[in-house]
């Protein structure tokens, strides 16, 4: 069995960090969303894996290099554009082979991994099997509708009048009979290749597709807010480890993970809380579901429920929160006279100020 793992997106939703970054190596808890999906792909004992990317595929195969240090063996498939999910599978074809794979989509995350469920493909060979979990905001998904019995008896993507409550998962598990689904489908109205279509297709044919309906965690973190949960989510499971230097004038509360090299001074840290390797913190307050990166500083200032990426700063700034915070980034108050705001921002930003 191989696996087929999706990071070619542009990640529009995340702007303006993506326009610097791939998306799918935003960290949650100091790691990128994208290994959490590669560590998911090995345990479950899957080796083989191809990796479909676009415009920031030099990026990827920096972090991730040939896959050895997941335990993995890694072939990059390049797309030129974002065409859709079975567009992927098609342009995968020579690298699947005739093989069943599993289909993982870069950008999401499932708390507890996907091993359970590829056993029990393995073992019972359906020719798909789709993971569906009840969201509030159907439209923005690939919806499936269940008969009577649970049987899946369609799916459509991004609907305007949904169905059901029941979203994919960004995960799918197929045998080759995908294949001949993907050459027979068309473009959807966005343009796409719909892996939705393609499914449909093969309910349409009478093959044998399947659906778990899953109540654990997942996310799409293709946004801030849902990014900002996931990091939530994964700080929950942390635990406690001091390897930096935090001197007596701090307070470090609950489950607290400071890396080497880091220093905290006369600061209260109150986590979960990651804190990158080299990073200083001196006379701040850390709240708690806050990420960190390395070689940060945080100066006489309070952060809370956010997410800091590597190489930035924060000096003399009061209650940040909620926030998704770039690379080399510098956060400092502005100037009380004259009165005026000053920015330098990146294209699609929001910005919110007191006047």
């Amino acid at each position: 069995m191989k696996a087929l793992l999706l990071s070619g997106g542009s990640g529009t939703r995340l702007r303006p960090i993506t326009h610097t970054s791939a998306k799918q190596l935003v960290p949650v808890a100091n790691k990128p969303v994208l290994f959490y999906g590669l560590e998911a792909i090995a345990e479950a004992g899957v080796t083989e894996v191809g990796i479909i990317v676009g415009d920031t595929a030099e990026e990827i195969r920096e972090a991730v290099a040939d896959g050895s240090a997941f335990g993995l063996d890694v072939t990059y498939l390049p797309q030129a554009a974002p065409l859709g999910l079975a567009h992927a599978v098609l342009i995968a074809r020579e690298f699947l082979g005739d093989d069943d794979f599993v289909m993982y989509l870069g950008d999401n995350f499932i708390v507890g991994g996907i091993t359970a469920l590829v056993d029990a493909f393995r073992t019972e060979r359906p020719d798909a099997q789709i993971l569906l979990t009840k969201v509030p905001n159907p439209t923005a998904f690939g919806v499936a509708e269940l008969d009577a019995a649970g049987q899946v008896i369609g799916l459509e993507e991004k609907p305007r009048h949904p169905k059901s409550e029941l979203a994919l998962v960004g995960v799918y598990l197929f045998t080759p009979a995908i294949h001949e689904a993907v050459r027979a489908i068309e473009p959807s109205r966005r343009g796409e290749l719909e892996i939705t279509d393609a499914v449909q297709w093969l309910i349409d044919a009478g093959r044998d597709v399947r659906s778990t309906t899953i109540s654990g965690y997942w996310k799409d973190t293709g946004n801030v807010t849902d990014m900002l949960e996931v990091n939530r989510s994964v700080l929950e499971t942390l635990e406690r480890r001091i390897d930096g230097t935090v001197d007596d004038g701090s307070e470090i509360i609950g489950r607290v993970r400071i890396e080497p090299g880091a220093k905290v001074t006369g600061s209260r840290i109150v986590g979960p809380v990651v804190v990158g390797a080299n990073t200083v913190i001196t006379d701040s307050y850390v709240g708690p579901f806050t990420s960190i990166a390395g070689d940060c500083r945080i100066e006489d200032s309070e952060i809370e429920y956010s997410i800091m990426l590597r190489d930035s700063s924060m000096s003399g700034v009061r209650r940040v929160e909620a926030s998704l915070i770039g690379r080399n980034v510098e956060v400092t108050p502005a100037p009380r006279k004259p009165a005026a705001h000053r920015f330098v921002l990146g294209d699609h930003s929001k910005v919110q100020i007191s006047s």
